[in-house]
């Protein structure tokens, strides 16, 4: 059986028990011709095509996109293309540089954590991180080989007064800070939504008066996996001295923002360090990091690996 019939039998399996009549050959033409003709993402045409039954067959909205969206686990979401709903606590929030994304990162539940997407065209109200939600009528999705859910205009988000836990995933990691990532070092967030500014404009607020932070994004090697970690101001003032205030003093005196990202290179990459963090998809999420001098043995081992 084909994708195009799939698609065809999981929408058709949303109006068992109603009264419109629809012919299965009407859908599965109109779903090859998105899918196989226009190459149309599969969430994508499965969508235009309920918005069709919508408007053509007088289907109810809530019949069609909500029917059948039950309410599962993150660990049970094992294939792309399912309508679920999902209640689960928002882990953290990454920046996006394009425009047809409203919010991207980490949500989670007991049983797992799993990247989400809001488009933008959803116009969804923006969630946030640490907060609990209900995400109605989510469309399961695969990227890159990793599962994620997408929220579409037929979704909805609402906020639930729980405080829903997280499956343990701290990890302590041992490695060299091999790389310092683009914005790193003294940014502008947006006041409205924190996210990082790009020359000054925010991808959800244009042209903005933004903020001064300070953070690194980096990349730690423990000699087997690699790992994306962000440094918040008070890790960077630990590890450097350096907070908010100095870096702004040492972007003044040399009139150049990147002269604080010059200064924490310096100090910081080709150093070991010992971090301690949640490990939640793209992300380490540092809760402590410490400078680490390795002992004999450690330098024996080092030199062992490189003869």
């Amino acid at each position: 059986m084909s994708r195009a019939e799939k698609l065809t039998d999981q929408i058709l399996e949303r109006l068992k028990g109603s009264n419109v009549k629809v012919k299965r050959e009407d859908i599965l033409k109109r779903m090859k011709l998105l899918v196989e003709e226009f190459k149309v993402p599969e969430s994508e045409a499965v969508r235009t095509i309920m918005n069709y039954l919508v408007r053509e067959y007088g289907v109810s909205r809530e019949e069609l996109f909500e029917r059948e969206s039950p309410l599962i686990k993150i660990s049970e979401i094992t294939k792309p293309n399912q309508w679920v709903s999902l209640k689960a606590k928002v882990v953290q929030l990454w920046d996006s540089n394009s425009p047809n994304v409203s919010q991207v990162g980490l949500i989670g539940d007991e049983t797992g954590i799993i990247k989400f997407v809001i488009w933008a065209k959803a116009e969804m109200p923006e969630v946030e991180e640490g907060r609990s939600y209900l995400f109605k009528n989510v469309v399961t999705d695969s990227f890159q080989g990793r599962m994620q859910v997408n929220v579409t205009r037929t979704s909805r988000i609402v906020e639930v007064d729980e405080d829903i836990p997280l499956p343990p995933r701290e990890i302590e990691v041992i490695g060299a800070l091999i790389a310092i990532q683009q914005n790193s070092g003294l940014i502008k967030r947006c006041p409205m939504c924190h996210r990082v500014l790009v020359k000054g404009v925010c991808q959800q607020h244009g042209k903005v008066e933004g903020y001064d932070d300070l953070r690194i994004k980096a990349v730690l090697d423990d000699g087997e996996n690699v790992y994306e970690v962000i440094l918040n101001e008070d890790n960077i003032r630990e590890l450097t001295g350096i907070g908010l205030d100095e870096a702004i003093r040492i972007a003044q005196e040399n009139l150049d923002r990147n002269a604080v990202l010059s200064e924490l290179k310096s100090q910081l990459l080709g150093r070991y360090f010992r971090v301690k963090g949640i490990r939640g998809g793209r992300y380490l999420l540092v809760k402590e990091i410490s400078l680490h001098r390795p002992e004999v043995e450690d330098f024996e081992e080092i030199l062992e690996a490189l003869s």
